[in-house]
Order: C-alpha cells, then structure tokens, then sequence
C-alpha cells in the first residue's frame, strides 16, 4: 500500500474513534438521566429517548466503522454507505446539540435541565445539584457540536479513500481508466516469483554430453541449408561441415568455381 494510503486509512481510524467517545459520552450521560427519571417514576420526554437513541447508533456505527477501514477501507460500496451515514449522523447530532442548547447556558443560578428546573445550589434527584447536572448536559451539548464537524471531515476522507482504492485498482493506461495508471497493487498469492533462466534448447543439445562442444564434435552439429539441400547431398563422401555456397554467399556463381560432387 503507498504511503498516501497508509496515511488515509489511519488518519480516518482516529477520526472514527474521536466519533466513538463523543457520541458514547452522551449515550453514557443520557443514560444515567433516563435511570434517574425511571427510578423516580417520572415521566420521560421523547426527546430524551431520541438522544439516547441517536447516540447508542452512532457509537455502534463508529465501532464498524473503525473495524471497517482498517479492513476493507475504500471499496466502493461500503465508500457509498459510508458517506451516507456520515451525513445523516451529521443531522442526529445537529439534533442532539438542538437538544440539549440549555447546556450553553453558564450553569449559575436557575437551570433548565433533563431532570428539572432549580437552582444550581440545591441537591438534584440522583446525585449532585442542579448545577452538576447542568454541566453534565453542557458536556453532551460540546461534544455534540464537536461530532458534527467530525462527520463532515471523515465524509469527505472517505471520498478520499474510494479515489485511492480506485487508483490502486487500475492496472495501466487505457479506455477503460481514462488512461491513467496505478500502482497496480495485487494479491499476495497472485504476485509472480522469481523464475530462473534456461539456455537455449538448441545450444543445450549441440553441447553434448560429458562437456564436448561443437568445436570438439563437429558431427553433432548440423548446418543449415536451404530446402533443396539435404543431408545425403552435402554430407556424402566428404567433410560434414563443408557445404556448397548458397546464393549470396562469396564463391556462388564464380568463374571457374566447380561445386564439389557427391560421390555415389
């Protein structure tokens, strides 16, 4: 993998792990307000189970999400899915800060909170005072505007990461990738090894056996002529290297050149 690879795919890992502790942080804050209100008997608003809701999904999509780049990180579809989840987790946690704005508030004095209206001095239901609880939902209401911004960004690495693996796929310039290359990365069992050399199986053969050369053994080789020649006609009564001149070759058609007979 290039190193712009390794980069991206990191880099996306720990923005879904940055995602995984805000959104958990909020589970876990909004899970001890839904047990305070169970356990008083009180009556639970919606919207605070859709926090709790939005935030569980989130931090059991980031959990995937970090297995899954790490894994298969910019295959197409799950690019695709990715980024569309990324987005709409955006919009949860734009609802959540929604939510959860009277966290903005300075937390002195009378406070709106989950578990009620008081002033931040008094003792609240569960443990604490109402100024505790407050701040309690300030943390969900920063780390919920911190999650949207996060979204965004791993959205956009994403698209980054289907472009690489895009890349990485292409195996050379041609119609197909708009005539651009890669680095044409395959798998390791497909990757060809190493294969040694082989003389040629003619020279091989014209070596002869126990370390003679055609210099040494000269009826081992047999010299090339033209179709119209064979072995009977040039080899017969005389030396099996000496062979009539062919056309073009010094000697061929001279005056006074006599090709030399068989002997029958």
């Amino acid at each position: 993998m290039a190193l712009g690879g390794v980069i991206l795919r990191f880099g996306q890992t720990g923005l879904r792990i940055l995602e995984f502790c805000c959104a958990a942080i909020v589970l876990g804050i909004y899970s001890y307000f839904l047990a305070v209100l169970a356990d008083r008997n009180t009556h639970i608003p919606a919207w605070e189970k859709a926090v709790e809701g939005m935030s569980g999904a989130a931090c059991l999509y980031t959990i995937f999400g970090i297995l899954l780049t790490l894994c298969i990180g910019g295959l197409a579809v799950f690019s695709i899915l990715a980024i569309v989840l990324d987005l709409c987790f955006v919009g949860c946690f734009a609802a959540i800060a929604y939510y959860t704005r009277h966290g903005a508030n300075s937390c002195r004095g009378v406070v709106n909170t989950p578990l009620g209206v008081g002033l931040d001095g008094q003792a609240a239901p569960g443990a604490g005072d109402w100024g505790y609880v407050c701040t309690l939902n300030t943390a969900c209401f920063a780390v919920s505007i911190c999650n949207i911004f996060l979204f965004l960004v791993t959205a956009v690495v994403q698209v980054l990461l289907a472009r690489h693996h895009r890349k990485e796929k292409r195996f050379g310039p041609g119609p197909t990738n708009n005539y651009t290359s890669g680095t044409a990365r395959q798998p390791f069992w497909r990757r060809s090894r190493k294969t040694g050399y082989t003389r040629d199986a003619e020279m091989a053969t014209g070596a002869g056996i126990g370390g003679n050369t055609p210099a040494h053994n000269a009826t081992t080789v047999r010299p090339s002529h033209e179709t119209g020649m064979t072995g009977s006609t040039v080899n017969a009564g005389h030396n099996p290297m000496t062979t009539e001149p062919k056309y073009g070759q010094p000697g061929y058609g001279m005056q006074g050149y006599s090709a030399p007979s068989a002997n029958y």
